[in-house]
């Protein structure tokens, strides 16, 4: 409905994304566009330079993709005072991309992450089948983390979405923006966004415990108080799902600690030692063959009632030790996920020798 809205370049822009199978856009005035294909990034051929006013014309076309031709007002005025903008729009042809709008040198800089078109499996995505066990909970805490652009958002998606396929329930998602759509199937579904619906995570989240949800999705650990809900939440008999941005899953799990004050932090391993059911890390790594789609190495730990133990007496360093001992519970670490992808010929040498020398540090 709001496509015509969009300007021609970008139309272009999200098809050319498409036909390669991209995963990112990348905009910024006083150069052509860029494309990263399979983790390189390289200029669109057939685009000229982007000038001043063409990117305010892009990023101005993105908002009201987003919010609908009567907000233009209001996003000129967004566009004006805000020095970044988080967002998400539709392609005339379905597709799905985020988007960050961003002040810089000479005019607007704009990042697209273009999301897969439709839910995958586990298997399709190359994650572990023992994800679904947390699919099956009825209440707890889980935690997806991983750099920046590593997929947490789309192995999240996957789990709601079986979820949603497998049993009713109510799933509450609280995102900044809203990525991935999810039509009601078994569950009903309902997606709030942060600016839009909400006025932050925190007060949405406690917004939804009053809305009789099974399932909640926060899109990201970001306050304190948000963190304590997300506790409250898990101990009342809600399944809250959300993201972090760490390395591995004892980092997250100290991340998420150490956000507390000191004096705090003894009580929140205690209450997090109780309703966390497991985390799970992610990475991207290239695949060996040039052009080849990028494969994730990952990261399982499951909580066990010796795992929950080290949490609550502040000893997650030791949870590394017992992970590696842990594999007929399906616990995977990031050395074991990396030398599968190297054995079965996914990843080369050198990478497979970069990400061992990552694991000595």
């Amino acid at each position: 409905m709001v496509f015509y809205m969009m300007n021609e370049i970008l139309l272009k822009l999200f098809e050319c994304c498409e036909a390669n199978l991209a995963s990112d856009i990348h905009i910024t005035s006083g150069e052509a566009p860029y494309l990263r294909i399979h983790g390189k990034l390289s200029v669109m051929q057939g685009f000229d330079v982007i000038s001043t006013e063409q990117s305010f014309e892009l990023a101005l076309s993105l908002m009201l993709g987003m919010n609908g031709e009567d907000s233009e007002d209001a996003s000129v005025k967004a566009l004006a005072s805000a020095r970044a903008i988080d967002g998400a729009v539709s392609s005339p042809a379905g597709s799905r991309y985020r988007f960050n709008i961003f002040k810089q040198n000479n005019g607007y800089g704009i990042a697209l992450r273009r999301l897969d078109d439709e839910f995958l499996s586990l298997g399709q995505l190359g994650l572990p089948e023992q994800l679904e066990a947390f699919c099956k909970m009825s209440h707890g805490l889980v935690i997806v983390s991983g750099p920046t652009g590593s997929g947490k958002s789309t192995t999240i998606a996957t789990l709601l979405d079986m979820i949603n396929s497998a049993r009713p329930g109510h799933i509450i998602t609280i995102e900044d923006p809203i990525e991935y759509i999810h039509k009601s199937k078994q569950c009903l579904v309902q997606q709030r966004q942060i600016g839009r619906d909400a006025v932050d995570f925190n007060s949405a989240l406690v917004e939804a415990l009053r809305q009789d949800p099974d399932t909640i999705f926060v899109g990201e650990m970001r306050e304190i108080e948000t963190m304590r809900t997300a506790i409250t939440a898990a101990e009342t008999g809600h399944l809250v799902f959300t993201t972090l941005h760490s390395g591995d899953t004892v980092g997250a799990i100290e991340r998420f600690v150490a956000v507390f004050p000191e004096g705090e932090q003894e009580s929140i391993r205690q209450q997090l030692s109780l309703v966390l059911r497991g985390v799970f890390a992610q990475r991207l790594l290239p695949g060996k063959e040039e052009g080849c789609r990028r494969v994730v190495s990952n990261e399982l730990l499951l909580v066990t009632p010796a795992v929950s133990n080290l949490i609550a007496t502040g000893k997650s360093r030791q949870i590394t030790s017992m992970m590696q001992t842990g594999r007929a519970s399906g616990m995977i670490t990031f050395e074991e996920s990396v030398n599968q992808l190297y054995n079965s010929g996914r990843i080369s040498s050198e990478t497979y020798k970069e990400q061992q020398s990552i694991q000595q540090r």
